[in-house]
């Protein structure tokens, strides 16, 4: 069974979901860092290239996006022939015109966001399109007359020039379903777009969900054990959000009671550092090494300390089907995409290679980003390519280290700074202290008193208690030390002592 656990503070919110007990996807999100895909602007062309067959949009937010002919039309339904030629990028738009634009993509990197005039809001069973006439069905509903039944349901409830994708939640779904969907979504896209016909461009005229919502939204079903939530107005907004999807699942919803941070509380703290290790162990004592490049990233499979009962090809083969599952998981929670080379023991029997790749297509099923595995190659790698939509979870967490040039990494200042939150709140939820002294490296204690003290100032009224800062220099940079706690008094002698 599944677990949902959030966690959210003014810093950052995070998103946990446990699969038996065990740490399976990890979703981080910063106001400063706020996601973008989803949202809807209305753009100006800045700049054709004919050569690309692609535009670059500006839509306000400092870099340009990237739209691709290819996402200036409608799409073409499931039964649609097709046949028309293509038409070049200089016959859909020109420059200086003004666009509504959808991201699809997040920028990653150098790169700008991929943007699409095919405009779309999620709902929990369906995608709405308030301007083409669309239906599409998600390929993971397979039976055709389960098919064609969410088709006819979904033609009795749109509109003239409406459309919809149906989403694999929606199988077995009724009419009801589908027309709360709707109201909800049209709902928001008329109000959205009411607004923002008035605006000029560039500027946002809808924003998608924020993070908890979403989640919510695409994620808590029947097979979710549990949805437990730490801060109480999001708790409020999750079951003003169900009332319009699925009110049945209210139910399924808690609130965190306990002092101990959430995260703390199941586990999940010593599971987002194991996940940014180089090397992972399995249970049976053989483990993986994971190198990261901007290319691809490659996993290696050892027997390390398992010797087997038998055998050496059964001691492979058993570690190597291990390894599976667990490169499956570290795939979803490490957030990795691009190109995928995994280097399993090498296998002396073809039958044994394939029982390898059909245990990886398996465990690859559960994952919600679109994957594509390949074969073992000549020289017995396996190949494959998993969707990249977002910075992976080291990105998020971590920066190059200063110290050696880059070739490694260390926790962010932010990064630092929220764990530092979390703490401190725990200390006033536990009621352990009315005033704390922290001690940081020096790097840290003057990147908190920037800006005007401003990072300090959000730091006491988070943690809703006096908090004084003293460097030490004989502290690792990713490492603090809560040095004393007790009055606010004791703690200014203990400061001047």
């Amino acid at each position: 069974m599944k677990k949902i656990v959030i966690n959210s503070t003014n810093r950052e919110k995070r998103v946990a979901v446990l699969e038996q007990g065990r740490l399976v996807e990890l979703y981080i999100e910063r106001p400063d860092e706020q996601r973008i895909v989803g949202n809807i602007y209305k753009g100006k062309v800045e700049n054709i290239l004919p050569g690309m067959q692609a535009a670059f949009i500006d839509i306000g937010t400092g870099k340009n996006a990237f739209l691709y002919v290819d996402d200036c039309r409608p799409p073409a339904n499931e039964d649609s022939q097709g046949g028309k030629k293509q038409p070049s990028i200089n016959e859909v738009l020109t420059k200086g015109q003004e666009v509504v634009v959808q991201i699809t993509k997040e920028p990653i990197g150098t790169k700008g966001a991929r943007a699409t005039m095919q405009i779309s809001l999620p709902g929990r069973y369906l995608v709405f399109m308030p301007h083409v006439r669309y239906i599409g069905v998600s390929r993971k509903i397979q039976q055709e007359k389960e098919r064609e039944r969410l088709k006819s349901l979904a033609l009795d409830i749109l509109e003239p020039e409406e459309g919809v994708i149906i989403r694999t939640l929606a199988e077995r779904a009724g009419k009801e379903e589908f027309e709360s969907d709707i109201r909800f979504l049209r709902a928001r896209w008329q109000n959205a777009w009411g607004e923002g016909k008035e605006k000029k461009s560039p500027s946002l005229i809808y924003r998608e969900l924020d993070l908890v919502s979403r989640v919510v939204r695409d994620m808590l079903s029947e097979e979710v054990e549990e949805c437990i939530i730490d801060s109480r107005p999001h708790y409020t907004e999750v079951l003003s959000l169900l009332s319009h999807f699925r009110s049945g699942l209210k139910e399924k919803v808690s609130l965190y009671p306990g002092k101990e941070g959430i995260f703390s509380h199941y586990s999940i703290e010593a599971d987002i550092e194991r996940a940014l290790k180089r090397k992972v162990w399995l249970k049976s004592g053989g483990y993986l090494v994971i190198d990261q490049t901007e290319a691809m990233t490659v996993f290696d499979v050892n027997t390390g300390k398992y010797t087997g009962s038998y055998d050496l090809e059964e001691t492979v083969v058993k570690t190597n089907l291990e390894a599976c599952r667990e490169i499956a998981r570290q795939l979803r929670l490490r957030d990795l995409g691009g190109i995928i080379i995994i280097d399993f023991i090498d296998m002396a029997k073809e039958e044994h290679r394939q029982s390898v790749r059909a245990c990886m297509e398996n465990e690859l099923r559960k994952d919600r980003t679109k994957t594509h595995l390949l074969d073992f190659t000549q020289l017995g790698l396996l190949e494959m390519t998993r969707k990249k939509e977002r910075q992976n979870l080291a990105d998020v967490l971590m920066k190059p280290c200063p110290a050696c040039d880059g070739r490694g990494r260390i926790l962010s200042e932010e990064s630092v700074l929220a764990a530092i939150e979390r703490e401190l709140y725990e200390y006033k939820r536990g009621g352990h202290a009315e005033a704390v002294l922290l001690e940081v490296h020096p790097h840290i204690e003057e990147w908190l008193r920037e800006d005007k003290e401003a990072r300090l100032r959000a730091l006491v009224q988070e943690a809703e208690l006096p908090v004084y800062i003293r460097a030490n220099g004989g502290l690792n940079e990713q490492r603090y030390h809560i040095a004393f706690t007790g009055t606010e008094e004791e703690v200014r002698q203990r400061i001047q002592g």
